[in-house]
Parts: structure tokens; C-alpha cells; sequence
């Protein structure tokens, strides 16, 4: 179980500092799963209340092993599924008090690399992920306010559903487009990107037409599996052509 480290933020003395580690150890420890995290992202997590890390005297920050392990499980979190930071403190806040806690349903929680599913990061069974989502869970999930939002739909970024609802991958775009923020990437830049998204998903709906068309029932439900492999490819060829680029290789 996680768990906080008990001396307060100001409790820095010799004794308490045996075993701590100082941020930049830190850093080169998270780097060998993380390579882009950077001193500034953990001090802007512990700003944000997801980790406490004691202080010395003089006020250097020292971090406990579960200092550490919190830290990974949060940018674990980030990176392979787009959880907002008020949904991951409240999830790891309640694993700390022993609460039996799930992820939330909304929000489309995509396997990390390796294949393993969130819930299994904590020896928990995965949530059943909501098909829709209404306006309010969005904005809460996001951690945005309704100005924002509009803003978004305005650029074409995420779109209601003809009963106002939104699919639950509008809870990931949104935190995307959250995190893009954090760098100065505002929504009006985004908007090329959208225009991209449209024109291949154009292309494979071209691709898998025919097949929704087909007398067929067993045809046309073949259009489905079809048009998620098509996109799943189109994924990785816009993943790899930005990478290419960018003259990087992401983890």
C-alpha cells in the first residue's frame, strides 16, 4: 500500500534524512522509465498535493522511497492513460486510507506498453468504461470550466452527441488537450491537428464503405473490426511519421 512518509514537510534532521534521496536522485531514478520527466514536473506534482516530500532545515526537499513510488505511479498514470491529476490523487489518496477503490468508468483507459491494463497496477480488477458521458462529468474529469469547453467545440476539438452527451473519448481528448496547455499549446493551435484526424478517418471510412454497404449481415459487421484495425494503423503511421519529424523516438 502507498503510503506518505510520517514527518511533517519541516521535520529535516539528520536522522530523518537517512534513506531520503534529494530531487535529482529522484530524477535519475524516475528517468529510467520516464525520460522526459524534469525537476520542474516534480515539483509542479508536489504543488498540485500529489506528493509531500520532507523538508531539511535549511529547506532542500528529501523524498522517502514512497515519495518515489507515488511519483512513478502518477506519471504512470499520465502517460498511459491521460487521467487527470484530480482523479489520480483522489484514487491514490483512497488506496493510502486501505479504501477497496476502482478508477472511474469515464474515459477510455488504454493498456501501457506492455499490455497491462491500469487496474493491474494495483492488483485490482479494470473498471468497465462508460460508453457516454454528460456535460458536467466531462467538465469535472477535464478540470475545466464551461468557457473552456465552448472554446473547444468551437475549434471542432470535441463535439456533443445529437443528445448533448459526449463520447468517452471526449474525456481523453480533453485531457490531452489539458496537457498540451501545460506547454503553451493552446486549443487554436490544435485545430490542424483535427483537420489531419478528419481526412484519415476519411480515408479509412472510404476504405471500409463498401463493406458497411454489403448485403451481407456478416460482411457488414466485419466493416467494424476492419475500421478499427485501419485506424489502429493510421495511429501508428501519424505517431511515427511526427517522431520522424521531430528527429525523436518516444519510450
Amino acid at each position: 500500500m502507498l503510503q506518505r512518509p510520517s514527518g511533517g514537510a519541516g521535520s529535516g534532521t539528520a536522522a530523518a534524512d537517512s534513506g531520503l534521496m534529494s530531487i535529482g536522485a529522484v530524477l535519475n531514478v524516475l528517468r529510467d522509465e520516464f525520460p522526459e520527466v524534469t525537476i520542474s514536473k516534480i515539483r509542479f506534482l508536489e504543488s498540485e498535493g500529489l506528493i509531500e516530500p520532507q523538508r531539511t532545515p535549511s529547506g532542500y526537499r528529501k523524498f522517502s522511497a514512497n515519495d518515489v513510488e507515488r511519483l512513478g505511479h502518477v506519471l504512470r498514470m499520465q502517460r498511459d492513460h491521460y487521467l487527470p491529476l484530480k482523479v489520480i490523487r483522489e484514487h491514490l489518496d483512497a488506496l493510502e486510507r486501505g479504501e477497496p477503490v476502482r478508477l472511474p468508468s469515464v474515459g477510455r483507459q488504454r493498456d501501457s506498453g506492455d499490455g497491462e491494463p491500469l487496474g493491474e497496477l494495483f492488483g485490482e480488477p479494470e473498471a468497465p468504461t462508460a460508453a457516454r458521458v454528460g456535460r458536467a462529468e466531462l467538465l469535472a474529469a477535464a478540470e475545466i470550466g464551461e468557457q473552456e469547453l465552448e472554446e473547444w467545440e468551437s475549434y471542432g476539438l470535441i463535439a456533443p452527441l445529437p443528445d448533448g452527451a459526449y463520447d468517452a473519448e471526449a474525456v481523453t481528448v480533453a485531457a490531452l488537450v489539458v496537457e498540451l496547455g501545460r506547454f503553451g499549446i493552446e486549443p487554436r493551435h490544435l485545430r490542424a491537428m483535427k483537420a489531419a484526424a478528419d481526412r484519415e478517418a476519411g480515408l479509412v471510412d472510404q476504405v471500409v464503405a463498401p463493406l458497411r454497404r454489403h448485403r451481407n449481415p456478416q460482411t457488414r459487421a466485419h466493416a467494424e473490426a476492419r475500421t478499427k484495425e485501419l485506424a489502429g494503423l493510421a495511429v501508428k503511421l501519424h505517431a511515427a511519421l511526427v517522431q520522424t519529424a521531430l528527429g525523436v523516438r518516444l519510450p
